[in-house]
């Protein structure tokens, strides 16, 4: 059942009420970050009902020994988890000795708002406490795009009689883990300071094994309207918190504000035994910028991203709202800044999967970044990888893999796999297929070929010599097998022949191939060199030449479609229609082994083997494929709604297109999977962007060229986006009638417009009419 508990709007989320059964729902939605550091809408104030608290450093994890009933070889010591770090946002409040606390107080009036625009995080109550006295308080918070380390919050509280009130802004590191595996505290404390004046707080805390330290300090500023009185606070100090007291009177009608500026100093990009002192530092910079210069900076930085990745949807409030919010989370959960990291499922919005790397980034969100951020961001998501190869090829080691067989992890931080389920640790290995297309998919859409030299073929070569080794002669059927996986498709586990797996294996291996002939010829020198490193022979070349040939990909001829996996049509044949809506979604209702032998596809795998490799298709094969498997999946992934809307438009099915495209865009917003209260599904947020631009734009690059083939949902006026391409920023507006294209770039731009070719000089549009 939807929830439908934000209201509609264009630029905004708003809760116009206070519902605790959905508090825990609402921390995830409204959660902010800047690709830094995020943290889950929590209140200030304290709050005694149920929370996940969430607090969120990027780099910063913990290997959490790994739980299971039993072990086996191959699998890893540890699951890496994104610590829930130290606690910046409190600010415990008094009002006559009463705690305030929505869980206890009277709420007459709430609201909250999530203006994407801005980047902000408004809150707004009234409420009574148990002792009778009404506050109302007005709070804004911000986690600056314009400062990495840097968090403000202004916390005003409105006084309806008069009252003794006791503000109290704190920092506090003793946190936990809601998931962890023996109910451990990650951290340990190192300090608490003040400083000399008592105006600043920092802890430092370190987490236990990896050492990684966080120094989170604050300096607080207290305004009362109409008064010139410097309010001192009293400041107290445990080894794991610190805070700063302020105690004063408010008469009826009166209001004081609370200003708590916020830094997260780490070890990654700071000195161990400099990080207290950098700390206090910063946090002076931050006072003497003052709220209104740190905001405008703020906002002045997600105009800017605004700029680069907006999309605009006429006539259909919903679907707006539901985009941009995929976009904000999408820019505040990764910058691209910095190469050390990478982006989690969560993001900085919950526990669930440890916000470690999955291969989530190079299969959806990669495309996003590619077109709307600097080359280098998305050349960033590639090295990330590149830099990981020595510990892919480690963890193919591990498995009984040689000769430098790389596979990368399915769940990693630093390059070693740390997912413990033998389903997923060994089986889905079509991840490795996933990196492989990244790099094609990089090359493809930026021209950078100097990048396959520098570190693309070997990254390649080691990934096709894991499927070399991975796969099996038949004897039997006279070809090559793949035995034992599980596709993206994780409701069929150990199964043989996977379409999708050994497609993307063939693909890579012929793609391996060829780059390694194109350096051969147009950078002989760096080939050789890449020859002498990798020890590559002609025999390897021609032993995946075999494989190529005479793969076994499983079809069914009759019905003209490929198979999801070999005995695939030995299921019983159920569609997704003759499922009762009570027994869904599946993964709630049934047995494991119910879901495992039924029919029922948890997530694009043939479709999404068909929207990654659709110039091997013709439309035809593309279409019944899709009408085949559509009827049996059941989309209980947030990843497999978008990638069917993209092939849905490919096919024209504009209706089913649309339908999940919305289904994707407000899979969180409108809790689809009813799991929001977990945090968002960061990394299925760009499916939205790819279910329009890909999908009812229908955007490719084919021969060299950018391409178009749009088509608009009945539901819309019209739609525009701005995208980037090889030094050229492309604006593309789509209505009923026409498409424009406008070239806002310096020099000439050629675009393939379905059959044709449009020459569009700098500064200027085309209009092509939408037959």
């Amino acid at each position: 059942m939807l929830k439908n508990l934000y209201a509609p709007h264009e630029w905004q989320i708003i809760e116009e009420t206070f519902d605790a059964k959905h508090h825990e729902m609402s921390e995830s939605i409204f959660s902010i970050g800047n690709g830094h550091m995020g943290q889950r809408a929590n209140f200030e104030e304290t709050y005694s009902g149920q929370s996940l608290q969430g607090t969120y450093v990027a780099g910063i994890y913990y290997p959490d020994k790994t739980k299971v009933g039993w072990w086996k070889n191959g699998y890893p010591e540890y699951f890496a988890k994104v610590l829930n770090a130290p606690n910046w946002t409190g600010i415990a409040v008094k009002v006559s000795g009463e705690v305030l606390d929505l869980a206890t107080a009277s709420v007459s009036s709430f609201k909250r708002i999530l203006d994407m625009k801005q980047g902000l995080l408004k809150r707004e109550f009234t409420a009574t406490l148990p002792n009778g006295k009404t506050v109302s308080v007005n709070a804004c918070r911000f986690i600056s795009m314009d400062r990495d380390e840097a968090a403000v919050i202004s916390y005003a509280i409105t006084a309806n009689s008069d009252v003794e009130l006791e503000v109290s802004p704190y920092v506090d590191a003793q946190v936990r883990n809601k998931d962890s595996n023996y109910d451990e505290l990650f951290w340990t404390p190192v300090s608490s300071h003040f400083s000399d004046d008592s105006d600043a707080g920092v802890v430092v805390a370190q987490t236990k094994k990896t050492a990684f330290g966080v120094a989170t300090g604050m300096i607080a500023h207290v305004e009362k309207r109409a008064s010139t009185v410097q309010f001192k606070p009293e400041n107290s100090k445990t080894e794991w918190n610190v805070a700063s007291t302020y105690r004063l009177q408010l008469k009826q009608g009166e209001t004081v504000t609370i200003y708590k500026y916020v830094a997260v100093l780490s070890t990654l990009n700071h000195k161990p035994e400099s990080l207290q002192s950098a700390t206090l530092v910063y946090l002076r910079e931050l006072r003497t910028a003052g709220y209104d210069d740190l905001l405008k900076d703020h906002v002045t930085a997600w105009h800017n991203k605004w700029q680069e990745s907006d999309v605009i949807i006429e006539g259909d409030i919903e679907a707006q709202q539901g985009i941009r919010y995929n976009i904000f989370q999408l820019n505040q959960t990764y910058s691209g800044k910095d190469a050390r990291f990478n982006i989690g499922p969560k993001g900085f919005t919950g526990e669930k999967y440890g916000g470690s790397t999955y291969w989530d980034t190079e299969a959806f969100c990669f495309p996003f970044y590619l077109s709307t951020a600097s080359q280098e961001v998305a050349k960033n998501l590639l090295l990330y990888r590149y830099k990981q190869l020595g510990k892919a090829i480690e963890n193919a080691e591990k498995l009984g893999f040689t000769a430098g067989a790389a596979l990368f992890p399915m769940v990693t931080m630093n390059g070693e796999e740390c997912h413990n389920e033998w389903e997923i640790t060994f089986e889905e290995i079509h991840r490795n297929g996933a990196i492989a297309f990244a790099i094609y998919d990089y090359v493809r859409y930026t021209n950078d070929k100097q990048y396959l030299a520098d570190y693309g073929l070997e990254v390649l070569v080691g990934i096709s010599r894991f499927w070399k080794q991975r796969i099996t002669f038949s004897k039997a059927k006279n070809k090559f097998v793949m035995l034992g996986v599980t596709g993206p498709n994780e409701y069929e586990n150990n199964i043989n022949n996977n379409w999708y797996t050994s497609t993307l294996a063939v693909w890579t291996l012929r793609y391996t191939t060829e780059t390694y002939k194109f350096l051969k010829e147009m950078h002989p020198a760096e080939n050789k060199a890449l020859v002498q490193k990798l020890s590559i022979d002609e025999a390897e070349l021609k032993d995946w030449d075999d494989i190529i040939r005479n793969m076994y990909l499983p079809e069914d001829k009759d019905l003209g479609i490929f198979l999801q996996q070999e005995g695939y049509m030995d299921k019983e044949q159920i569609l997704v229609s003759e499922l009762p809506a009570s027994q869904r979604p599946i993964n709630q209702h049934w047995s494991w082994d119910r879901i495992l032998r039924s029919c029922f596809i948890k997530q694009a795998d043939v479709v999404q083997g068909l929207y990654c490799l659709e110039d091997q298709f013709d439309v035809d094969t593309i279409r019944r494929n899709f009408e085949f498997y559509e009827q049996r999946t059941v989309h209980e992934s947030s990843l497999s709604p978008c990638i069917h809307s993209v092939v849905a438009s490919k096919i024209k099915q504009l209706d089913k297109a649309y339908e999940l495209y919305l289904r994707t865009a407000r899979l969180d917003l409108d809790d689809y999977n009813n799991e929001a209260r977990e945090g968002l599904h960061i990394t299925s947020m760009s499916g939205a962007w790819l279910a329009i631009v890909k999908g009812f734009a229908g955007m490719r690059v084919k021969s060299d060229t950018l391409y178009f083939d749009p088509i608009i949902p009945k539901q819309w006026e019209a739609f525009s986006f701005r995208i980037k391409f090889r030094g050229y920023v492309i604006l593309v507006r789509v209505t009923k009638l026409q498409t424009s294209i406008q070239n806002i770039s310096d020099k000439d731009i050629t675009i393939k417009f379905r059959e044709g070719f449009l020459q569009i000089p700098p500064r200027q549009t085309v209009n092509e009419l939408n037959r």
